[in-house]
């Protein structure tokens, strides 16, 4: 059997009405560590309700020794802070009522459970010799774009367009760099699908390279991606872009179609000049 990776929940903490935070620690966290990347992510695995297993559990073994159904399911979520001195890890879930399945699970955790997972993984971070940033996403990228704020070069010109549901969705964000924040607030109306997406319209360009980080719903995220290589002639090379969900789909509806979305999203454009 393979030691599981896995932390124990020491404390739980509500940021906004649908961003939950955990604080993990203990001794399953001895080999844990942490890449460079300000995205970096890790795979949980949530057993089901009634599981004939206990975590900490080797997702293979009981792969082996169960039924499908039986299965924990897997979810990847982004690493708020790791501290390397006392070992503690921080995950933002978003949470939407009762579902999914990690939203529920992290939003009805207790000290003392414990939370499965294989990682960390990630590819961005901040590049130093970029002359400015550009964040873009909404709820489900907000914990890696925080950490990425935070990680930009003192000084460097930094533009951030988030949206979320409310303000009292936002969340305060520290930031080294010169920050240019905009929140954008959905209204329950077919508009909400382009906020971000008209937003990023609006920006006065600013000159020299940028690096951009957008991640997000789905098609906000394509349209937003096929604008930036398009119509702003940004080389794919300086953009970190990624759908994590899809309107009016549940998240397994969604990781059934994700690979063929991703396929033909990285076909829309073909070359920076369109």
């Amino acid at each position: 059997m393979e030691v599981p990776v896995y932390g124990v929940v020491r404390e739980k903490e509500w940021l906004t009405p649908s961003i939950v935070r955990l604080r993990l620690s203990g001794d399953g966290l001895e080999g844990f560590t942490m890449v460079a990347a300000t995205d970096a992510y890790v795979n949980v695995a949530i057993p089901p309700d009634g599981a004939p297993y206990a975590a900490p559990f080797d997702v293979q073994e009981v792969r082996e020794a169960h039924p499908k159904p039986l299965w924990p399911a897997r979810r990847r979520y982004t690493v708020r802070r790791w501290d390397d001195e006392t070992r503690e890890l921080l995950i933002d879930v978003v949470v939407h009522g009762d579902e999914g399945v990690a939203g529920p699970w992290a939003a009805g955790a207790a000290p003392g459970d414990v939370l499965v997972f294989e990682g960390p993984g990630g590819g961005y971070r901040p590049d130093r010799a970029a002359d400015w940033h550009l964040l873009v996403g909404d709820e489900s990228a907000l914990p890696a774009i925080a950490a990425s704020l935070e990680a930009v070069p003192e000084g460097a010109h930094t533009v951030a367009r988030l949206v979320c549901d409310g303000p009292e969705h936002e969340i305060a964000l520290d930031c080294p760099g010169d920050l240019d924040l905009e929140w954008l607030h959905r209204s329950g109306r077919a508009a909400d699908a382009t906020l971000l997406l008209d937003a990023v319209r609006r920006l006065d360009w600013p000159q020299g390279s940028v690096l951009a980080f957008v991640h997000g719903e789905a098609t906000e995220i394509r349209e937003i991606r096929r604008h930036l290589l398009a119509d702003r002639g940004l080389d794919r090379s300086s953009m970190s872009c990624s759908p994590y969900w899809r309107r009016e789909m549940t998240d397994e509806q969604w990781r059934a179609v994700k690979a063929a979305f991703v396929a033909e999203m990285e076909s829309d454009v073909s070359s920076p000049d369109g």
